[in-house]
């Protein structure tokens, strides 16, 4: 009995452990991506290859058909779309589900990552690609579609991970956020509205914040328990 339960306490520590060196991993290189993708923005003195080369694959793949399911894919990033699911899933957490801190999540994640991508294009001053596909207004670096994206959909990939316990439905799930993540990112190159690093640069601030953010609503979570857990119990 008391083996098990070292075996069981033992494992629980090797998962943690594992998570936690992921996160700061995975924390890490979206901190290097962007200082890197950033620097050779601000340096470039004219078009820059890897962006001219993405925009001739996306060129390869034209078709009218093709672009309509781009149009299609580009649209679940959108402000109309991201304030609709943002709203539901608020009221999921509150009335549904009843857990305040993660309908605290929520807003944070998406306000926050839209507020910081409105702070970084104001910084930068990027225009946008010219012969854009659709209508577009606004600074071009970092992406906001693909960083909003990136913070929005990783948060549902956090909360898929932590919730949904079946392993094969979990893997599935999270790898399907992933790939519809990536083509949210590849909408946006293909409709030249930004460019390829726009996009991997929305991509790792998007991650950033949403790491920032759920890490310092944790850390709060975990103080107001401590600090009223006692009173509830007194009472």
């Amino acid at each position: 009995m008391i083996r098990n339960f070292y075996k069981k306490l033992a494992a629980g520590f090797a998962l943690f452990t594992l998570e936690l060196l992921f996160v700061l991993a995975v924390f890490l290189a979206c901190v290097f991506v962007f200082l890197y993708v950033s620097a050779q923005v601000v340096e470039a003195s004219g078009p820059i290859k890897f962006d001219e080369a993405a925009f001739a694959v996306a060129a390869d793949m034209q078709s009218t058909g093709f672009t309509r399911f781009i149009e299609f894919i580009t649209f679940f990033a959108s402000r109309h779309f991201m304030t609709a699911a943002g709203l539901l899933l608020i009221a999921y957490f509150l009335f549904v589900r009843r857990h305040k801190w993660y309908s605290l999540k929520v807003p944070v994640v998406a306000l926050g990552s839209i507020s910081l991508n409105l702070v970084l294009k104001f910084f930068f001053d990027r225009q946008r690609p010219t012969m854009p596909l659709v209508d577009a207004s606004g600074l071009s670096f970092p992406s906001g579609h693909s960083m909003i994206a990136a913070s929005f959909y990783s948060l549902i990939i956090y909360l898929t991970w932590r919730h949904v316990e079946s392993k094969p439905l979990r893997n599935f799930l999270v790898a399907l956020l992933v790939i519809f993540i990536l083509l949210i990112g590849f909408s946006r190159i293909y409709l030249r509205v930004h460019y390829a690093t726009d996009v991997v640069a929305g991509f790792a601030a998007g991650i950033l914040w949403v790491i920032i953010g759920i890490g310092l609503l944790r850390r709060i979570e975990k103080y107001t328990r401590k600090e009223i857990a006692p009173v509830v119990e007194e009472d």
